[in-house]
Formats: C-alpha cells, structure tokens, sequence
C-alpha cells in the first residue's frame, strides 16, 4: 500500500546506511563520543557558518525537545509556544510532564507573530501579580511549523529581536527543518536561521536517516551539564556513533538539502495534481504536507488503497486530509495517487 501518511516510515538513505556499514568494525567510543560524531559537528559547524556552535545527538524529536526545553528553564518558568505548536498538541504532554508549563499563544496559519508575543510579554512585565505565575522563560517555534507554513526571514527576525529585547532565548524544532529550508519562495538559509535563535534542531528521522536529531547552540551556551539532562531523559544512546555516522552522510556533498528538495519537488507535483482535479485546500503549503478537503466519499475510497491523515472536519460531508511526501517519495507513487484520483 502507498503511503502519504508521514514522512518518518521510510527506513534510511542508502548512503546513510553505506555509512554505518563501512564502519560497523570500528569499536567507536561509546555516547557519541567519538570520532564520527566529531566529524559530523564539524560539517554542521560549517554549514551554518559557526565554528564555536555546541552540538548534541539526540535519539528523536519529543526525546529533543523535552531535554533542551528542560535544561534551559529554571523550575519556576514555562515555555512560550503557538496553540498548534508541535510540544502542545503531538507530545503526549511531554514537556509538562517535566513540571514546565506550556504557555500558548495565538497563531495565524499556525505561525507566532512578533506583535503577539511582544503584547504577551509586555503584559506580563506590567502584570503586578507576576510573581504569582508562571515566568515565560523559552519562546518555541517550529520551522516549518506545525501546518506546513514558513516563516519569512523578516517575520523570523521580528520574533527573535522580541525575544533579544526581554532577554529570552529562541528555540527553534527543526524536525522537518530541510523540508521548510528547501521549499519554494523560503528566503531563511541554514546560517540565517543559526544566527537568528539560540538554540535549534536538525531533524534527521523525517529526512533520510534511521533515527536522531542535532540539536546546535548557537547565541547562548549549552547548560554545563547538557550530557546529563540528555541521559536523564533517555535521549542517550550507548552506541552514540550510530547517530554521528548518519549526520555525517547527511552532512556530505548536501546530501541533506538535496533529499529535502527532492520532497518538495514530489509534493509540488502532487499539489498540482490535487488542483487539477478541483479539490479545494485546507491552507496554502508550500512543504512537504499538503491538506487537501476531500468529500468523505472519496475519503473512504482512497483509504482503502493508501495511508494518509484524516486531519479533521469540514462543512459539508467533507474531510480535511493531510498527504505528506518524504526524501523517498517516488514518481510512481504520485502517478498512483493521480490514477486513484
């Protein structure tokens, strides 16, 4: 069966995996302290343009966000986040379980405005009684976010000048990172982003390789104890080179930008086909998810001859659909959904 249903059930890269059979003898030095993960910080360093970036492999994205979001916040502050950010509604509560409060905050098409999280903060600053609550301590978004859309470099340096202005970091999930760095009409590069947050994640489960994220400081230090938060929550793994060896294929010969754009061009493709056949979008996407209203006729139908996400609702018998393509997505298999179609 076809499936668009996410872009993380693909196994890896053949090159990912020609990696880590090259050096399946090699007896690493386990935790990620070896020389393969070395070389893959290197070849991120480079590729954001800082040489003094701190980096850790982690072993998924909810094991990545609730680490980095933990060891950056005192007991006392939550993390400031969009209604539809990926910590609020898809992590099973994981960043509260670790006794920080998500504190949400409108979005439009699923993005965080500067003038929200400015009004926001300066009410808080202003709140007499401020003491009494939580102390917004993180702003988090997503890049893309939550619903396939992008951020403008100025809309990204709007939030991050809010956040310089009240001395609050900016962590940026980048578990599609790639999908939204490679997308047509996205004017943020790899080094803008680095320069314009804090703290950020690469993701490679979404894009090519078995498992694992990097998660690279840029503007502010790593916690002093970052390595031990990280085993604290389980996001170490013995054989730490497993993750270092895939970061290193993905980090050679942009093999990582190219299998993102490779996604683009099949969702791009699968767009048009979805247009011409008159059916209407959800919202406008230019990343690897597309949503697409479909009478729940057709939902049924299509259901039964390939995986995708039934979002949610829409007026008239009809269903919002989410169809995800991925770095493995093949020609074949947008032709299928056009003859289903």
């Amino acid at each position: 069966m076809i499936s668009f249903e996410c872009d993380y059930n693909n196994g890896a890269h053949p090159k990912v995996l020609e990696n880590l059979v090259r050096y399946n003898d090699a007896k690493p030095t386990p935790y990620g302290f070896d020389e393969f993960s070395e070389r893959a910080k290197d070849r991120i360093r480079e590729a954001i343009g800082m040489p003094d970036a701190q980096i850790f492999f982690l072993t998924g994205g909810t094991q990545t966000n609730a680490t980095t979001i933990d060891s950056m916040l005192y007991q006392y502050e939550g993390v400031i986040c969009v209604g539809s950010g990926h910590i609020n509604v898809h992590e099973a509560g994981a960043v509260e379980f670790t006794e920080h409060k998500i504190i949400t905050i409108a979005d439009t098409l699923g993005k965080m405005e500067a003038r929200v999280l400015d009004k926001y903060l300066d009410d808080y600053m202003h709140d007499g009684n401020k003491d009494h609550a939580v102390h917004p301590g993180l702003v988090y978004i997503t890049f893309p976010t939550e619903l396939g859309t992008l951020y403008t470099a100025r809309e990204l340096d709007d939030i991050y000048q809010v956040c310089r202005r009240y001395d609050i970091p900016l962590y940026i999930d980048g578990a599609r990172l790639g999908y939204g760095l490679m997308a047509d009409g996205c004017d943020i590069t790899l080094p803008y982003l680095a320069r314009h947050c804090d703290v950020f994640y690469i993701g490679g489960t979404k894009i090519g390789a078995l498992c694992g994220e990097a998660v690279v400081f840029t503007n502010r230090q790593a916690h002093k104890h970052f390595f031990s938060i990280q085993k604290q929550h389980g996001a170490v793994i013995a054989k730490g080179a497993l993750i270092g060896l895939q970061f290193e294929a993905l980090f050679t010969d942009d093999l990582y930008f190219k299998l993102s754009r490779h996604a683009i061009d099949m969702a791009m493709q699968m767009k048009q086909i979805f247009q011409e056949k008159g059916y209407e979008f959800w919202l406008d996407s230019p990343t690897n998810q597309q949503f697409v209203i479909l009478p729940d006729a057709k939902v049924e139908e299509l259901a039964a001859k390939m995986d995708f996400t039934h979002w949610g609702q829409a007026e008239g018998h009809r269903t919002i659909c989410r169809f995800v393509t991925s770095w493995a997505t093949t020609e074949d298999e947008i032709n299928e959904l056009k003859r289903l179609l």
